[in-house]
């Protein structure tokens, strides 16, 4: 499904943070984050980016990006891969000028090229809390570059994540609802000694975007 014409996106916003979760937490990135979601997760913490947003070309997010003059870029949403073939020019402008490229994606839609292309792709597996269900078959597709992380709001998102490492080899990142509670996350995963990572959400801890 794609909202725009090849060569021109839908984008939110574009600004440069730190990267607040997952492996690459902490390193200063700039994030392009697309407009439009197939999912409506209850408890998702960027709604403002599931409709609107202004139409750009590729080459204008290019120019806009490059302003920042940081090394790493995070293409996330809304879900970038919804609109997949302006995605794929957009990946390969970046790493044509050297950008490493991170994809935040909801594990709904798969495209071999974009997997391979960018440095890293973080799927946020959905659990039950959200509402909405992501493709386990994705999993198979990912590489040891990859990660998944799974929020985790309730027992019942626990008990999915375990179920989750058994079917991935890639490294799994587990993140309370609201990304700063770890504790009750911390006992559970010592007590079942779980091969997991727990990360906060740093943005959220220091109050940023």
């Amino acid at each position: 499904m794609n909202l725009v014409i090849k060569g021109r996106m839908r984008v939110c916003e574009i600004f440069a943070s730190i990267q607040g979760e997952g492996r690459n937490i902490g390193r200063p990135t700039v994030f392009v984050r697309t407009s439009g979601c197939n999912c409506r997760c209850f408890w998702c913490d960027t709604p403002y980016a599931l409709e609107g947003g202004k139409e750009m070309t590729v080459d204008e997010i290019v120019s806009k990006v490059n302003e920042f003059n940081l090394s790493s870029v995070c293409i996330t949403g809304g879900e970038p891969m919804i609109q997949l073939e302006s995605l794929k020019d957009l990946v390969k402008k970046l790493k044509n000028i050297g950008y490493q490229i991170s994809l935040e994606t909801n594990g709904t839609v798969y495209d071999e090229w974009v997997f391979k292309a960018v440095d890293c792709v973080s799927m946020d597996v959905k659990p039950p809390s959200s509402g909405e269900k992501s493709n386990l078959e994705i999993l198979k597709k990912l590489a040891p570059k990859d990660q998944v992380k799974i929020i985790i709001a309730d027992d019942k998102d626990y008990d999915f994540a375990k179920d989750v490492l058994k079917k991935t080899s890639v490294e799994v990142i587990l993140q309370p609802l609201g990304g700063v509670n770890l504790k009750r996350i911390v006992d559970k995963v010592m007590d079942d000694r779980l091969d997991v990572r727990i990360l906060p959400q740093l943005h959220k801890i220091i109050g940023i975007k």
